[in-house]
């Protein structure tokens, strides 16, 4: 299939009208248009509905629009990345990041640097799944270290770690001198927990579905340092990933494990299918997989 097909259909659907279209292609509208038919004649299918004034995808067109403009986002990175190479090497690494990996990407990185020194690091936060899935689908990130579970077959992971989910007490809490709690014992809290689309949050509603108890939410939050933040208050409990507070020692809260629940979470390593990945990239991902299995 030609691209320079694809790119014509695209261009069309954009904008709206082949006016609009071919300026922005800088071809003539007869050309654009005989371009299209000549693409529909290629797939043997119609894509555009032509009875009526306003540009009107079939069912085919639109499925095609979709993957088309997979596939030329998808060629323009690999023409950019080649170019860049041919000047560069292979210098970027763009990484999604949850909270969470405060207490080990540090270690990794010094490592992974001492090898690759002159590589440019971009770390970004990435929380929830939606934001994930659209900072892989649109190279904003090379790969994303998430805790999300994917129901889209575009996106490979690779688990790396389980951590504990625990739960934050406030100073003078009645459970404050507990060894370990349960999830009835914490139900009437005023429970502090991640908005909707975090995985944390299914896995804590899982826990007090599970329990037979229904928890008594009054905040929802998008970072872990705000849930903190407000357990300090005295404005609830929050449940939160071990790994996030273990280099946390000043703070005004008690940590609880929840004995009852086997509340934990799986962290992944997650990165698109079938696209290339610079050298760079794959080292960083046997690295970290490296420093868990040691």
């Amino acid at each position: 299939m030609d691209n320079r097909l694809l790119l014509y259909f695209t261009t069309l659907i954009d904008q709206g009208t082949f006016t609009n279209a071919a300026k922005k292609l800088h071809i003539s509208q007869p050309s654009l248009s005989s371009a299209i038919k000549k693409l529909e004649e290629n797939v043997g299918l119609t894509l555009i509905e032509r009875n009526t004034r306003k540009i009107s995808l079939t069912i085919e067109g639109e499925i095609l629009y979709k993957e088309a403009k997979k596939l030329l986002n998808h060629f323009e990175q690999v023409h950019k990345e080649m170019t860049r190479l041919k000047k560069e090497g292979p210098l970027e690494l763009k990484i999604g990041l949850i909270e969470s990996v405060k207490f080990w990407l540090p270690k990794v990185i010094a490592s992974y640097r001492e090898v690759n020194p002159d590589v440019n690091i971009k770390l970004r936060e990435v929380l929830g799944l939606k934001q994930v899935e659209i900072a892989l689908q649109n190279y904003k990130i090379h790969l994303a270290i998430t805790n999300q579970l994917f129901e889209n077959d575009e996106i490979d992971t690779v688990p790396i770690y389980k951590e504990n989910l625990v739960a934050l007490l406030p100073k003078g809490h009645h459970l404050e001198s507990a060894p370990t709690i349960s999830i009835h014992d914490i139900k009437d809290d005023e429970l502090i927990i991640c908005q909707e689309g975090f995985q944390t949050r299914q896995d804590i509603l899982n826990a007090f579905r599970k329990s037979g108890a229904s928890p008594n939410i009054h905040f929802e939050i998008e970072r872990f340092e705000t849930a903190c933040s407000l357990v300090e208050e005295g404005l609830g409990i929050t449940i939160v990933p071990e790994n996030y507070i273990k280099s946390n020692t000043q703070s005004a809260f008690s940590m609880k494990i929840i004995s009852d629940a086997n509340l934990s979470r799986t962290v992944y390593i997650a990165c698109m299918k079938n696209r290339y990945l610079p050298p760079v990239i794959i080292q960083f991902i046997e690295e970290t997989k490296k420093f868990f299995e040691q």
